[in-house]
């Protein structure tokens, strides 16, 4: 579950305020709204990687609101994915667990598992230059789900990918949400995959979110 109460955040001049969130536990939620409205910021706050201003932020029970980004039990995919360049697949995908001090014996496991989930066991040897984008893409969610955080952050993950790409792997994140039950927050502006993925849709607009219809965002 993940509650954002009043939250306030500021981000050089640009500020929000009164941010009120709540996704349920196992719920694929959209977070919309139009380029520049704040919707990163929101993310990256609620994942630990911008101070909050003022408000609490609750994850699965617990007020993380001051809580390090590692401390909070989320996995997050970043719009550029930011993968490392120095490390193959299979070490991308062991990162989280290792620094989490998983035995290697349980780390090999998980992840050989991502691997069959997301499609590139043939891919573990290669490095992150060479992959196309939607390799790329399996390699920044698998590594997000490697840790078996309880909650998903996507920051546009689909963007810019040609359209095929983008459908399979809406496809791979509706089957992942299933498979695994993680709680997701997916910031997007594109009616067709949140129309595939969304269990319930918010609009951040004029600096507040609300909840919104597909059809209210298929009429606008």
């Amino acid at each position: 579950m993940i509650k954002t109460h009043a939250l306030a955040i500021q981000a050089g001049a640009f500020r929000l305020k009164d941010i009120d969130l709540e996704v349920e536990q196992g719920e694929y939620v959209m977070l919309m709204g139009r380029t520049g409205c704040g919707k990163t910021t929101i993310l990256e706050t609620i994942c630990g990687l911008r101070k909050v201003t003022s408000g609490r932020i609750e994850l699965r029970g617990r007020d993380v609101t001051h809580f390090k980004p590692a401390e909070r039990d989320i996995g997050y995919v970043p719009q550029d994915m930011a993968l490392f360049t120095t490390m193959t697949v299979r070490d991308q995908l062991a990162f989280g667990p290792r620094i989490r001090k998983w035995p290697e014996s349980k780390i090999e496991t998980r992840v050989g598992e991502l691997a069959e989930i997301l499609g590139i066991g043939h891919l573990l040897g290669r490095y992150s230059k060479g992959l196309s984008g939607g390799e790329r893409q399996r390699v920044a969610v698998g590594r997000a789900l490697a840790a078996e955080c309880g909650i998903l952050c996507l920051d546009e993950p689909l963007s810019n990918l040609d359209w095929k790409t983008a459908s399979a792997l809406c496809d791979l994140l509706k089957s992942i949400q299933a498979l695994t039950g993680v709680t997701t927050l997916h910031v997007s502006h594109n009616i067709s995959e949140t129309e595939r993925l969304a269990d319930r849709v918010f609009l951040l607009e004029d600096g507040r979110i609300r909840e919104a219809t597909l059809d209210e965002l298929k009429a606008r």
